[in-house]
């Protein structure tokens, strides 16, 4: 089991940056993966951006690509997602997500239904 807690979310205003933060507790060495995924009221679950916890290789969405950077820091199991340019549409609920080793998510890095699991989630709203 993977315990996952999110933090970081607020409101600012477009153009402005904050850093979300996934603090990983439990059998963390057995997840390949961990990424950081929204969903706005209405809308399914989408993948923002991805980390390979070995190699460091990193996924992006297309709508976030040169805005946003994910990061970890493997001393502190804690996995960052540094968002900057934030624009109205990216106000959304943010997930934090880890698997549990069975390695898709190596292929499907932005896709959830690799991931095992789920932080509580954490607001990003972002103001025009």
């Amino acid at each position: 089991q993977v315990q996952l807690v999110g933090s970081g979310g607020g409101s600012v205003q477009s153009g402005g940056s904050l850093r979300l933060s996934c603090a990983a507790s439990g059998n963390t060495y057995s997840s390949n993966c961990m990424g950081w995924f929204r969903q706005a009221p209405g809308k399914e679950r989408e993948g923002v951006a991805a980390i390979t916890t070995r190699g460091g290789s990193t996924y992006y969405a297309d709508s976030v690509k040169g805005r946003f950077t994910i990061s970890q820091d493997n001393t502190k199991n804690t996995v960052y997602l540094q968002m900057n340019s934030l624009k109205p549409e990216d106000t959304a609920m943010y997930y934090c997500a880890a698997d549990s080793g069975r390695s898709r998510c190596l292929s499907y890095p932005l896709t959830r239904y690799y991931y095992n699991y789920w932080g509580q989630g954490t607001q990003v709203t972002v103001s025009s």
